[in-house]
């Protein structure tokens, strides 16, 4: 009976919070209808471009800067080289064997300093290029834009496999039509977004695996050493990987391999 009081208790508590919050809710929505029917068709703001002379953001173009600010670390982490460095950082804890260290926090840390560190050149090319003259008032909101890609698609363009962007360009021409089809430029930052940024992805996501790949071998040798070592001596029950653990480790630490990998994956983008 005890528990049946608690639990109505507990059930009458929260259809009390659910009815406050619902009574909230609709009371805001009253709100924002009634100050909707009484405002302007049309809602501007003035936010001071560049060039002084000021421009007008209506309703559809707020909520269009909202939501690709939203967006923009997603597509900023899948247009720089954050992607191949914590594909490589998990394949190396999964090589190891350690399970959950180091932690997902570290890793993710590491990899957002160690892009930051890589892709410095080309956010440097942006401020200089693009928001700086902007700032000054020098260019247009456009041309800021189309200067502040540019860099950015160059580095992408560098890191991708003609293969992968003559099959995105395939793709893209087979929903074109026959006069608007685009052919393969002779210089691939003539292309637009659309096809770089996911042929970038898929050839990073080759480059991580293969790299992923050539970091296993040292590891599954020592795995399995330890494992026909340990069934030559009869040892049948005892689990090679916590025989193997620790000679992975001391191989990892004595050859220097978080230098070694780091280094070479900041070098693999030049």
């Amino acid at each position: 009976m005890d528990k049946v009081n608690e639990n109505r208790k507990v059930l009458k508590k929260q259809l009390r919070r659910f009815g406050i919050s619902a009574l909230v809710t609709l009371v805001l929505a009253v709100a924002c209808l009634s100050l909707h029917a009484f405002a302007a068709p049309m809602v501007t703001l003035d936010l001071g471009s560049g060039d002084g002379a000021g421009s007008s953001f209506g309703i559809l173009e707020m909520l269009f800067t909202l939501v690709l600010i939203a967006l923009a670390p997603s597509l900023l982490i899948m247009m720089t080289s954050f992607t191949r460095i914590i594909i490589v950082l998990s394949f190396l804890r999964n090589a190891m064997g350690t399970q959950q260290s180091p932690p997902n926090q570290v890793l993710i840390g590491l990899a957002l300093f160690l892009t930051l560190f890589i892709m410095y050149p080309v956010f440097s090319q942006i401020n200089d290029q693009a928001y700086q003259p902007y700032s000054r008032g020098e260019i247009t909101r456009t041309e800021a834009v189309e200067r502040g890609a540019r860099p950015l698609k160059e580095f992408m363009v560098r890191q991708i496999y003609t293969d992968d962007a003559a099959m995105f360009l395939t793709i893209a021409n087979e929903r074109r039509p026959e006069e608007e089809r685009i052919t393969v430029p002779e210089d691939l930052t003539d292309l637009s977004f659309e096809i770089v940024v996911p042929a970038f992805i898929t050839s990073e996501l080759k480059r991580a695996f293969l790299i992923g790949f050539l970091i296993f071998l040292p590891f599954l040798i020592i795995d399995m050493v330890v494992s026909s070592t340990l069934m030559s001596m009869g040892m049948v029950m005892l689990p090679p990987s916590m025989i193997s653990l620790p000679f992975k480790i001391m191989m990892f630490v004595l050859v220097d391999g978080w230098g070694l990998l780091l280094g070479n994956l900041a070098r693999s983008f030049h």
